[in-house]
């Protein structure tokens, strides 16, 4: 493994393996149709600089220069580069360390793109050195998703401390990389220093509980994230001790709007620990708990805190097992006290018809809860004519629910919709807008980033 050193004298990367000359490099078919005749600054760069550089062209990251080069031709500024390898629309060439390289030289200097989206790509370690590079070098980024790219500990280190000197960057996505315990602790650190961040993705980085505890502890005291996601930590033991920390983070923080904690192992006593904090939190709006073990006795506590807590706006119970008693607390709460929650996920809840009938007539009264996902219950006919009427009296928007009515030999049944809280945080579809406000509807309601 390249040790992440200082680049040569003549401003070249670290030792690579060698690439074939671009002339060997056959386009695809959509490329030789009208992608490869040369026509924008950003092309022309990128191009010329493969052939200096005597590194294979990639033909994908050529096609959406070519799409970038035709919008800063119309006058636009701001412009996110979407090279994500994980499209369904195309073919893809997934970019390499190689290809980071030279997409990094070329972007270096561009005052027309502030947002880079390399997701499901193939940049490892030796891209990580380049993205940090780029984060000291290019003062106009202020998106960054590096999420699914084979980045280890040491490329999570190279990126946390080249922010501990930027000042522009405001959302990075590092998803899926394993940096581990290590490169977790490097990014807490950072937050001690960094003023600008305020929104940092960590899920899926195999974080340990020193890291977790490292980010509750900062957190106390940074004054400028707004969100911030740690979705499955590598915890052993049954003790809850994150989200111990998480919750004492949460009475103390009146700056985060946004807080995932999906697969923490959170059960009763947690969500006890953090409904406490939420008495005296006043920022928090949107809670992500989903994929824990919270049963029908947590569910008392958090109904009773949502009886006076005033800004939480959307709130993802999906995965857990609150069961028809834990509907029903959260029913009556929803009728009689909260007037601030707009969304709520009981998706995959082993809520009977009781429960989810107690639900939507918590809609009838509530006129604020707009957004309800109850996909993967038990749901009775009675249940089914429920929110059936809800959607025929327009109190429940079809965009606004995971579940549309149809009738067969005049029995009324619910279908699954493609609609959810963050429907296409990892995948993107197959058609469509990958951003559609129905599919991702947590993040619409409490913006945070400015991107998916």
């Amino acid at each position: 493994m390249w040790d992440g050193g200082s680049e040569g004298a003549a401003g070249g990367p670290p030792p690579l393996p060698p690439a074939p000359a671009p002339a060997a490099t056959a386009a695809p078919s959509w490329a030789l149709a009208g992608g490869t005749e040369i026509i924008g600054h950003l092309q022309e760069n990128y191009y010329n600089l493969c052939v200096e550089k005597s590194q294979k062209i990639n033909y994908f990251i050529l096609h959406k220069l070519q799409e970038v080069d035709k919008e800063i031709e119309k006058g636009l500024e701001g412009l996110t580069l979407n090279i994500a390898g994980n499209s369904c629309l195309m073919p893809v060439e997934r970019v390499t360390c190689e290809d980071f390289w030279i997409l990094s030289r070329i972007l270096k200097k561009n005052l027309y793109i502030n947002g880079l989206d390399v997701r499901y790509n193939l940049i490892s370690d030796v891209g990580a050195y380049y993205a940090a590079r780029l984060l000291q070098k290019q003062h106009k980024l202020i998106y960054l998703n590096l999420m699914f790219n084979d980045i280890g500990p040491e490329g999570g280190e190279l990126i946390a401390k080249a922010l501990h000197k930027n000042t522009t960057l405001k959302y990075l996505r590092m998803t899926g990389n394993k940096i581990e315990n290590k490169g977790g602790m490097f990014f807490a650190a950072m937050l001690q220093i960094n003023s600008s961040l305020e929104k940092l993705d960590l899920g899926d980085c195999d974080l340990g509980m020193q890291s977790v505890i490292a980010f509750a502890t900062v957190l106390t005291q940074n004054q400028t994230i707004k969100g911030i996601n740690l979705n499955r930590p590598i915890l052993y033991g049954e003790q809850e001790e994150s989200t111990v920390h998480l919750g004492h983070m949460l009475k103390e923080n009146h700056c985060l709007v946004e807080l995932h904690m999906c697969k923490h192992n959170v059960k009763n006593c947690g969500i006890k620990q953090l409904c406490d904090a939420l008495y005296l939190n006043g920022s928090l709006r949107y809670l992500d708990v989903s994929c824990n073990k919270i049963t029908r006795d947590g569910m008392v506590y958090l109904a009773d805190v949502l009886k006076t807590n005033t800004t939480l706006e959307v709130l993802d119970l999906s995965f857990n097992r609150i069961e028809n008693a834990g509907a029903k607390y959260l029913s009556e709460t929803l009728a009689s006290y909260n007037r601030s929650l707009k969304a709520l996920s009981v998706v995959s809840n082993n809520i009977e018809g009781e429960g989810l009938v107690a639900l939507s007539q918590s809609m009838k009264i509530n006129p604020t809860l707009s957004n309800v996902y109850i996909w993967g219950n038990k749901f009775d006919e009675a249940t089914c004519v429920a929110y059936s009427e809800l959607m025929q009296m327009g109190r429940l928007k079809p965009d606004n629910t995971d579940v549309e009515a149809y009738v067969v030999d005049g029995h009324v049944y619910l279908a699954e919709v493609s609609n959810g809280l963050k429907r296409h945080y990892y995948w993107r579809p197959t058609y469509g807008a990958a951003c559609r406000h129905s599919a991702n509807a947590g993040f619409t309601l409490v913006p945070v980033g400015g991107h998916l």
